[in-house]
């Protein structure tokens, strides 16, 4: 019996000469690296969009918060200032206030967002998670900048004893400043789970026929 016979060696690209400096890269690995590139400059500056836009929003939800919220009145005598309903709870009815006018807003910000760019990315949910905690911080400044005094016995001095004269706003929960981003978060995450893209199904290569004998019986 002989042996077989072994084909020649053929060289191969693993048998070249190592001092070879290796080859380019392809024009297809160059063009995805260039549409990388593109992609993350794109979502920075969408990223930036929505961060200013969301934070700039801030403004309305203070100037509404300051218009809507209820006043804590007070009544200055004989040089002390009293609360002239010691039951009322309008000191919570701000904090209400607040939280409800940002549940709302981070609810139409996400929406905008979501239209703005359907395809979203964590850069954008990023920016729209930490617009919506910095836009919750201005409108708070807002609201307690252009309120009532917070000196209220320059205040009290002012109007004279026995008048009537609202406190300062204030947010005492300080948990409401967090209504915003929250409220983004989930309905941004709901309308990217009901209209966002899908991903493709995997196709699935078709199962190879099970083989038979002659007979027509399944071969054991």
């Amino acid at each position: 019996m002989t042996a077989p016979l072994t084909p020649p060696h053929r060289p191969t690209p693993d048998d070249a000469d190592p001092r070879r400096s290796p080859p380019e890269p392809s024009t297809a690995l160059i063009m995805a690296d260039m549409d990388k590139d593109t992609d993350v400059r794109a979502d920075l500056r969408d990223a930036g969009i929505v961060l200013a836009a969301v934070t700039l929003a801030g403004v309305g939800l203070g100037l509404l918060w300051l218009w809507l919220a209820p006043r804590v009145p007070l009544v200055a005598r004989d040089g002390s200032v009293f609360l002239v309903d010691t039951e009322g709870e309008a000191a919570v009815g701000a904090d209400a206030t607040f939280a409800l006018l940002a549940l709302g807003f981070g609810a139409v910000s996400a929406a905008g967002v979501f239209f703005f760019r359907r395809r979203g990315g964590v850069l954008l949910v990023a920016a729209l998670a930490l617009g919506g905690v910095l836009a919750s911080l201005l409108a708070w400044g807002v609201g307690t900048w252009l309120g009532p005094s917070r000196d209220v016995a320059e205040r009290a001095r002012e109007v004279g004893d026995g008048v009537q004269f609202d406190a300062y706003l204030e947010l005492h929960a300080w948990g409401a400043l967090l209504a915003w981003p929250v409220a983004a978060m989930v309905v941004h995450l709901a309308l990217t789970a009901l209209f966002g893209p899908r991903d493709p199904e995997p196709e699935w290569p078709p199962y190879p026929p099970e083989s038979q004998d002659g007979d027509g019986s399944e071969r054991a």
